[in-house]
């Protein structure tokens, strides 16, 4: 894996160092964010200082995703300590060292500011950059303003993000192609047309690369298309690539539509389809808020799991802020506790039964459902270690979990099981993730080019004409 991509290149003379390997101080919280982050650094020096294992000491016996990393970074610098002293340093698999250092110089007064820890990590960096004179010193933080108080000192500064997605490059799952004359006519007469080797792309403009992870053209499996009749601008039709077959083939679309839901725009009648394929096992669905992507994915749960009892059950869950938190603090038993953090759910489940006034004095609502055993809802919290075998799950908000997290998620899923991610990397609450580096936008460009698997960004909202200016607007 390569070095964390820098996300603040720094401005302003740098001293000429020699070519060859630096030396990165990380900070308390890319340990935190990516237990495996001593490994990343290929073949160069890597320095934890002391004061960053005392603060991952305070996190070692929390039930948390936190606790987990800081019990685990434990155990790497402990199996490492057998090879050698730390504070000498220590040869890592990859060929870079790693070692452990402290300093008793302080920060000018200025920084003395409360930060007692931040700053001692600081001063270590300050110190290795004085002692070092012949490799270029790195300090790597996730913290935003540490960040901005180190470039203060003179220091240079990187951001830890190996597994960075530019949001504005994400692949939206879906194109459009102007497709030769007849061809549109042809798909609706054949059920289909052949699938091209590349979509037809409009060259870049002359000052403008092409990214390093540059998608356009490329057909991918379960890549929606819009296909327009290059003879006939008028016609067009909606598709979808089947690699195996291909083909284009139509969209799967219930005249009925699904539990009382019909899609309202291209995108959402792509999402329909990759929710009803029992052949696609994960869908990722992003959009802001009131593009459908919650309501859509319980729609089409209902009907599998009602309807066709394709699942044996719709499973629901949304991360309780942050994942892994005890929700003890709340009175009552488990359902009670989620109420707060489910309501939108239940909201939506009602929706779709079609409940009115009359029928919620009655005392009708989502818990029907619930007590015939068709939907159940329950906190992520709990999830590590369990199997999940022919359900449907559904994890709404999935832009505030890590890639690790994603990845206990997915790895439950037993035999039969589908699972849907929905979220709006734009609204993220967690503060160890970003719109860039979140699990969501990590599973989109990680299963792309896997046949199981299908995405749909959506972009129009369709709550409500208020909902949508306000999510444009404000």
């Amino acid at each position: 894996m390569s070095n964390p991509t820098p996300q603040n290149p720094q401005p302003g003379p740098r001293r000429k160092r020699a070519a060859g390997p630096k030396t990165f101080v990380l900070d308390t919280n890319v340990l935190l964010h990516d237990p495996n982050a001593i490994f990343r650094f290929k073949k160069h020096h890597v320095v934890v200082p002391i004061y960053v294992l005392e603060e991952i000491d305070g996190f070692k016996k929390e039930l948390s995703e936190l606790g987990r990393a800081a019990r685990l970074v434990s155990r790497h610098l402990d199996e490492l300590r057998d090879r050698g002293a730390l504070i000498d340093g220590v040869e890592l698999p990859n060929g870079g060292v790693l070692r452990v250092a402290f300093t008793e110089n302080v920060l000018p007064q200025a920084f003395s500011n409360g930060h007692t820890v931040d700053n001692r990590i600081l001063a270590v960096a300050l110190d290795i950059r004085e002692k070092v004179k012949d490799r270029t010193v790195v300090f790597v933080t996730k913290d935003i303003n540490l960040r901005i108080r180190a470039d203060a000192l003179g220091l240079r500064v990187e951001d830890y993000d190996p597994e960075a997605v530019n949001i504005a490059e994400l692949w939206p799952g879906w194109t459009e192609y102007d497709a030769p004359p007849g061809t549109v006519a042809s798909f609706y007469e054949q059920g289909g047309v052949g699938l091209p080797d590349k979509w037809p792309t409009p060259p870049l403009p002359a000052d403008d690369g092409a990214s390093s992870d540059d998608h356009r053209g490329v057909v991918f499996p379960n890549n929606y298309v819009l296909l327009r009749d290059a003879g006939n601008p008028s016609q067009s039709a909606l598709g979808r690539a089947d690699a195996s077959a291909r083909k284009v083939v139509p969209l799967l679309s219930p005249r009925q539509g699904v539990w009382g839901i019909r899609p309202r725009n291209k995108e959402q009648a792509y999402a329909i389809d990759a929710l009803l394929l029992d052949a696609v096992k994960l869908v990722t669905l992003v959009g802001k808020a009131g593009t459908g992507k919650t309501l859509l994915a319980l729609a089409v749960g209902l009907q599998k799991v009602a309807d066709e009892r394709v699942f044996s059950r719709l499973l629901v869950a949304r991360p309780i802020f942050p994942l892994g938190r005890d929700i003890g603090y709340l009175p009552g038993d488990i359902e009670e506790k989620l109420n707060p953090w489910m309501q939108p759910i239940y909201d939506n489940m009602e929706l779709l039964m079609g409940l009115g006034k009359q029928d919620r004095k009655d005392g009708r609502g989502y818990h029907e459902l619930i007590d015939l055993g068709m939907v159940q809802v329950e906190p992520l919290t709990y999830i590590r270690g369990r199997s999940i075998p022919q359900q449907f799950m559904i994890v709404d908000e999935a832009q505030n979990l890590t890639p690790h997290e994603v990845k206990t998620i997915i790895t439950r899923a037993g035999d039969g099981t589908k699972i849907v991610l929905t979220g709006d990397p734009n609204q993220i609450d967690n503060p160890y993730v970003d719109a860039s580096n979140n699990g969501l936008t990590y599973v989109v460009n990680k299963f792309r080019e896997q046949s199981i698997a299908a995405h749909i960004t959506l972009a129009k909202g369709e709550r409500s004409e208020l909902a949508e200016l306000a999510a444009n607007l404000l």
